[in-house]
């Protein structure tokens, strides 16, 4: 039993996987999002091709403009940082809506993954990733392992891919040489886009492979033991030995507070020695005859000797007490089915007591 115990057997709870999330641990591919971020900006390039194309040409038609010479003899301090500046506005409108969707698709990517997530804790410094000891660990572990194999087949295929385009298209590139520079490199950059997109293709369908390697490593992780699971259902559902003690805690208070109403009872209803209830009726207060205590064995004997010591009318009817037992509840009225037999009970009494009063 000792060593099933400390086997991993049973699916994570849904706490569990609730405290894993708070703590930042979840399921996703890294993957895939650079996958599909990558897919995304290349075949945004490819789309876009022409007015890409058109702004890098007048971009390079300003910097190689036949003044160049006269720029390179002119070379100072502020004229390096005059043209590093014209660059910058010249490039930043053609090159930030390309890393805008790159940056975007990753985001994207990630939290429909993940959905929303920001833990604070993984902001604090954690030591134990510099431990030479956990990083030798970590180094030789599983989960490296089968990072590193993930990383050789990947290379292997992204490398067959580029192989296969390069090999397809050497003829079309050869030809180039033979091409104005301006035609040959527009064809060269339209080449780039398309193995891009090839590629990104290639690496979605191995990141999709990826995506359920993740779910079962997390599933896995994850795993509770048969005692994991039997604490968490103590701390979800309390220890029954701390809710038995509360339980015997509010009857007990419970009782306490049943025995200080006694003294307002006209009469106790008894067994004799197993059931003892406890009945008021005040006119123009209670519409029927009112259950203020009532108990068994042990809690019937307090009931009859508390009576005793108020001069509380004690009545012996073993069929009407099993029934007001059974059927009424602290602070209830009696049913209607007993309306009689109680009249009866309390007309004997109130003559017994010289107080006779009409119900």
């Amino acid at each position: 039993m000792s060593q099933d115990s400390g086997e991993k057997t049973e699916k994570a709870s849904p706490k569990k996987k609730k405290d894993a999330r708070e703590k930042g641990e979840v399921h996703k591919s890294n993957d895939l999002a650079s996958a599909l971020t990558l897919l995304i900006t290349f075949s945004v390039l490819k789309v876009g091709y022409d007015g890409f194309m058109n702004s890098m040409e007048g971009f390079m038609t300003t910097q190689l403009s036949s003044d160049i010479a006269q720029k390179a003899v002119d070379v100072t301090g502020k004229t390096i940082v005059s043209g590093y500046k014209e660059i910058l506005l010249t490039v930043a409108p053609i090159v930030l809506p390309i890393m805008l969707v790159a940056m975007v698709a990753g985001v994207v990517v990630d939290v429909a993954q993940t959905g929303p997530l920001f833990v604070i804790g993984k902001l604090k410094p954690d030591f134990q990733k510099i431990n030479p000891i956990q990083g030798f660990k970590r180094i030789f572990s599983t989960n490296t392992l089968a990072e590193l194999v993930k990383s050789i087949v990947k290379i292997v295929i992204l490398g067959w891919v580029i192989y296969k385009y390069v090999s397809n298209n050497l003829e079309a590139f050869s030809e180039l040489a033979y091409v104005d520079v301006g035609k040959a490199f527009a064809r060269v950059m339209s080449g780039c886009f398309s193995l891009g997109i090839q590629v990104g293709l290639v690496l979605v369908g191995f990141a999709a492979v990826d995506v359920l390697y993740q779910w079962w490593k997390y599933e896995k992780d994850l795993r509770m033991t048969k005692q994991e699971v039997k604490e968490e259902m103590k701390q979800l559902e309390g220890d029954p030995l701390v809710k038995s003690k509360v339980r015997q805690k509010q009857r007990r208070m419970s009782s306490m507070r049943m025995m200080k109403k006694i003294p307002e009872a006209d009469v106790i209803v008894t067994n004799p020695d197993h059931f003892a209830v406890a009945l008021r009726y005040k006119e123009n207060i209670d519409k029927a005859p009112r259950v203020v205590a009532k108990g068994q064995d042990y809690l019937a004997q307090r009931i009859k000797e508390t009576a005793r010591k108020y001069n509380i009318a004690i009545v012996e009817n073993r069929p009407v007490a099993r029934a007001l037992y059974a059927s009424c509840e602290i602070d209830e009225e009696i049913p209607p089915e007993l309306y009689q037999a109680i009249a009866d009970i309390l007309i004997y009494v109130y003559k017994t007591a010289g107080n006779e009063r009409s119900l």
